[in-house]
């Protein structure tokens, strides 16, 4: 048995030193990945110029921007927050198929294209968002708009 005490522990440490009240306050998430893996294009497609704005405040920063950029950050995460609640509300059979999906695949997007297809299309009727893959080829068609995919639970690898 050592004779001295753990440098480290398991109790959680809080910091309780408050914010200035120039930073608005604002509330965490509260979802898991998968939930935020399958909102994530919409998120990406709504709040851009705000990830924009905190990716460019950070650069900006050389490293030094998480107090400097934190009300940026929190805007980035207001919208995201607006994105999962208007998910939630005009869409949350669909999203909740899909997450839940990504959740028992292991977060395999190409596991859940079926339930991806419907959640896309509803998000994009309702909610006027669209899934866009950045960077991704012209000439190809987008990977989750495929019929036939090269991975697959089924033999055929056709999705139906």
């Amino acid at each position: 048995m050592a004779a001295r005490q753990p440098r480290f522990n398991q109790a959680l440490l809080y910091d309780t030193t408050p914010l200035p009240s120039s930073i608005p306050p604002v509330d965490e998430i509260g979802a898991s990945s998968a939930p935020l893996l399958s909102a994530a294009y919409f998120i990406g497609a709504r709040c851009r110029l705000f990830n924009d704005d905190y990716m460019k405040c950070k650069t900006d920063a050389y490293g030094r921007g998480e107090f400097e950029c934190m009300r940026e950050g929190r805007k980035v995460t207001r919208c995201a927050t607006s994105v999962l609640e208007d998910i939630n509300k005009n869409c949350l059979d669909e999203f909740r198929r899909h997450w839940s999906c990504l959740e028992n695949n292991n977060q395999q997007l190409w596991q859940c294209r079926k339930h991806e297809w419907k959640l896309n299309g509803c998000v994009f009727d309702k909610l006027k968002l669209e899934k866009k893959i950045p960077d991704a080829p012209a000439n190809e068609t987008p990977v989750h708009l495929r019929k036939r995919q090269i991975f697959s639970h089924n033999e055929t690898g056709v999705i139906t």
